[in-house]
C-alpha cells in the first residue's frame, strides 16, 4: 500500500452519512469519523414509538451530536428520519449532497433492543421494521449516489453478536431482534456483491454488550427477570460490556483505506463473545 499511515486513515474531503446518530453507538462514530476528516450527516427518529419500554434518540440530542462533532474541528448537519420511511431517509440524501457535494460512508446505525418483561406480538414486527427494514432502506437511500459519484464508498451495517449465533428465548422481542439482526448479514453479503463492480464496499460489525439507554434500562431488567435473570456474561476477555468507541475504532478502519480491499465482512467487537 503507497502513501503513510496518515494518507490511508485519513477521511478529509469525505462524507459520513450516519443513522440514530443522536446518541450512544451513533454519536461516538460520528464523533470518531469527524477526528479523521469526514465531515458527518446524523439522523434519528425524534420520538418515542410504543411499546419501546425506553426513549429514543431526540432532535436535542442530534444537536449535541453536532455540537460534539464540532468541537473536534469537525462539519456536521443532522436532520430527523424515521429508517421505516423511505421518503425522509432520500430527503437527509438530498439534503447531506446539497450541503457537502457527496456521500461516501453510510453507517446503518438506528437499531432497537425491543426486549420488555411481557409478551407483545408488536416487539416482533417493530424489531424487523426498524432493525431489517430500516438497514434496507438507509441502504437504498444512499446507494445510488455513491453509484452516481463513481469514487467507490463504503457502508457498514451495524447488526449484533446475536447476528451471528442465536439465543434460547420464545420471546417476540428477543426473537424479532436475533431475526432482523442475522438479516442484516444477508443483506451485506447481497450488498457486497451488488456493489463492487462499482468500488462500494459493505460490511457489518457485531458488537458484543455495550452500556447505552438500548441495553440499560428498565424492560431490558424486566425481561431478564421474565426469563429467570440477566445471562452471565459470555466475554472471553474479562469485561462484562465494551464501550462505543471500541465500535468505532473498527468503523474507522472498515471505512478508510486501510481497509480498501475489505468487503462482505461480519466483523465482531465481542470480547470474544462468539469464541466462548
Amino acid at each position: 500500500m503507497s502513501g503513510t499511515q496518515s494518507d490511508v486513515t485519513s477521511l478529509e474531503g469525505k462524507v459520513a452519512f450516519i443513522t440514530g446518530g443522536a446518541r450512544a453507538q451513533g454519536r461516538s462514530h460520528a464523533v470518531a469519523l469527524a477526528r479523521q476528516g469526514a465531515s458527518i450527516v446524523v439522523t434519528d427518529i425524534g420520538h418515542d414509538v410504543e411499546p419501546l419500554p425506553y426513549s429514543l434518540g431526540t432532535a436535542e440530542e442530534l444537536a449535541e451530536t453536532v455540537a460534539q462533532v464540532e468541537a473536534v474541528g469537525g462539519k456536521a448537519i443532522s436532520a430527523l428520519a424515521d429508517t421505516r420511511d423511505l421518503a425522509s431517509l432520500e430527503a437527509a440524501a438530498t439534503t447531506a449532497v446539497d450541503t457537502f457535494g457527496s456521500i461516501d460512508i453510510v453507517i446503518a446505525n438506528a437499531g432497537i433492543a425491543p426486549m420488555t418483561g411481557t409478551q407483545d406480538e408488536r416487539l416482533w414486527h417493530l424489531a424487523l421494521d426498524i432493525n431489517l427494514t430500516g438497514t434496507f432502506n438507509t441502504v437504498r437511500a444512499t446507494m445510488p449516489r455513491l453509484i452516481e459519484q463513481g469514487r467507490g464508498g463504503s457502508i457498514v451495517l451495524i447488526s449484533s453478536v446475536l447476528g451471528i449465533q442465536g439465543t434460547a428465548t420464545d420471546h417476540w422481542g428477543s426473537l424479532g431482534y436475533v431475526a432482523s439482526k442475522h438479516g442484516v448479514v444477508g443483506l451485506m453479503q447481497s450488498y457486497a456483491n451488488l456493489l463492487a463492480p462499482h468500488r462500494i464496499r459493505v460490511n457489518s460489525v457485531h458488537p458484543t454488550g455495550i452500556a447505552t439507554p438500548m441495553v440499560d434500562n428498565p424492560g431490558m431488567a424486566a425481561y431478564h427477570a421474565s426469563v429467570g435473570g440477566a445471562p452471565t456474561s459470555r466475554n472471553a476477555l474479562p469485561v462484562e460490556v465494551i464501550d462505543e468507541i471500541d465500535v468505532s475504532h473498527a468503523i474507522s478502519w472498515l471505512v478508510s483505506d486501510t481497509g480498501r480491499y475489505v468487503t462482505g465482512v461480519a466483523l465482531p467487537v465481542d470480547a470474544g463473545y462468539l469464541n466462548s
